[in-house]
């Protein structure tokens, strides 16, 4: 990124934000990382006192269930999913809630599933819901309805999801806060030699291809080719991408300070784009 795209991200005007489920957790337990929660939380909370509408799209629920339920690992079928999503997602909002309140923010819970999108009607509710939660200065946070739904299940651990958040609210950035630094030339946790990919002004086949559809944790879903779907639906709806390591969730404002920090999405609007039809024809 050069000095005019870095200073480019402090003015934007509506961010969201993406974390996954194993950037929440203690890797040793599987447990919530409340102080990692609340310095994400601080890190919201100051981004939308500097005047930007700020929106949370938060993994976790399954993940957060499962431990208070006391499974040992990951749960395979569809029922016990559930299950874990509704003791998990009832878990996550409260402690958000309560985190949120202490910086004087009002945190609102949105979950939304693959019709939400599909149907017209829907689609407006959700995208009238999301302007007016803005305007009153309230933070959605937004989740996939695991609950009644098992094809948010596969979504890859929201990275789909929070790009069509974005696309659906009008953002102009997205930011994915991963277990990795950015895009590589390979995958790093096989090939020592890949080097990060700092800037890609567009998706063409060749870094489409360096997409691995893996992904490093027991607790998260998304691998490199989630957050490549994510890019396409982002920078084809008018919003640039970063994708950037989540481990210290203080690169946040050094994104918005300027500082070269992962990878950068350059955004290309294509106003033949409708999110609609590509959920149909991409994700069934």
């Amino acid at each position: 990124m050069d000095a005019q795209l870095r200073e480019m991200l402090k003015r934007k005007k509506r961010v969201v934000v993406k974390i996954g489920s194993s950037s929440l957790q203690h890797p040793e337990t599987g447990n919530l990382d409340f102080l990692k929660m609340e310095r994400l939380v601080r890190e919201l909370c100051d981004i939308r006192n500097q005047g930007m509408d700020v929106c949370l799209v938060s993994s976790g629920a399954i993940a957060v269930g499962r431990q208070s339920i006391g499974l040992k690992e990951r749960p395979t079928d569809i029922s016990t999913k559930q299950a874990c999503a509704a003791v998990g997602q009832a878990r996550l909002m409260m402690t958000y809630q309560k985190m949120f309140s202490e910086y004087h923010q009002t945190a609102g819970q949105v979950l939304m599933t693959k019709n939400t999108m599909r149907d017209n009607v829907s689609r407006k509710n959700a995208q009238n819901t999301f302007e007016e939660l803005f305007h009153l200065g309230v933070i959605p946070i937004v989740n996939e309805n695991d609950t009644v739904s098992t094809y948010e299940m596969q979504f890859g651990d929201n990275d789909s999801l929070s790009a069509i958040v974005a696309s659906l609210t009008g953002a102009d950035l997205l930011i994915l806060l991963s277990d990795i630094d950015g895009l590589f030339t390979d995958d790093p946790r096989m090939n020592p030699d890949a080097k990060l990919v700092p800037y890609v002004e567009h998706l063409e086949d060749q870094i489409l291809h360096m997409a691995k559809d893996t992904t490093g944790s027991d607790v998260g879903t998304g691998g490199m080719a989630t957050k490549l779907t994510a890019a396409k639906i982002a920078t084809e709806s008018g919003a640039d991408m970063i994708i950037a390591n989540g481990r210290d969730v203080g690169v946040l404002h050094r994104i918005f300070e300027g500082k070269p920090t992962g990878t950068l999405f350059r955004a290309h609007k294509n106003d033949d784009f409708y999110i609609a039809d590509f959920i149909e024809e991409s994700m069934g």
